[in-house]
């Protein structure tokens, strides 16, 4: 796991990120709710600098990296030199999502509804009934925990030794405590959260996790 938000697969090259719902923002202006209109170049931004870390052979993004079906109609060009900048010179695999079930050839890359990598199941949707150890996002893990006397609420991988739900790494993306219901179906034996913290990443033991 990685402090952007993206999982590094070393022995693979590859870079796997989540739930980016670029043009969000304006979606969100669109229907009269306005928002700064910078997060899809704050996304990319941050997808560029994981991407220069890690020089990945690949890029797998799990679905989701478009917030809805105008969205491409709607990227501006500097977005997309970025996104071009991010996909030159190597692999770059679109997952579908129920934000973005089309994703056209003009945005680059090629698109799958599922992919399996070494018995890894990487996929837009945790599945709880799936047989294979699985990589998703869609759920967008986020922590609560108590720190120095004081709640604090951040972005997180919940993982166990079968599954790892991504956190979003879209700007406006928000995300969901996982200690809601939902995540329930998917660590019935438990699962441990590394929180996306100043500088660092935090394994949180279970037991610290607050609800909203």
């Amino acid at each position: 796991p990685d402090l952007s938000g993206a999982l590094w697969l070393p022995e693979e090259r590859t870079l796997v990120v989540a739930d980016l719902h670029l043009e969000k923002g304006s979606a969100y202006a669109a229907r009269g709710v306005l928002l700064p209109p910078y997060d899809s170049a704050a996304t990319l931004r941050l997808l560029g600098a994981a991407i220069l870390r890690y020089q990945p052979a690949r890029v797998i993004a799990l679905g989701d990296s478009f917030h809805d079906r105008g969205a491409e109609a709607r990227i501006d060009e500097s977005c997309l030199a970025s996104l071009r900048a991010c996909q030159a010179g190597r692999d770059w695999l679109w997952i579908s999502g129920n934000h973005d079930p089309m994703i056209s050839a003009a945005m680059g890359g090629t698109v799958a509804g599922e992919l399996e990598l070494r018995g890894v199941m990487l996929r837009h949707e945790p599945s709880p009934a799936g047989a294979l150890p699985e990589i998703a996002g869609h759920l967008h893990p986020a922590a609560k925990v108590r720190m120095r006397g004081r709640a604090l609420r951040r972005r997180c991988f919940a993982i166990s030794p079968s599954r790892c739900v991504m956190p979003a790494m879209g700007a406006y993306a928000g995300g969901l405590n996982v200690r809601d219901i939902a995540f329930r179906p998917l660590f019935s034996l438990g699962f441990c959260a590394h929180l996306l913290g100043d500088g660092r990443l935090f394994r949180i033991d279970p037991r610290l996790l607050l609800p909203d």
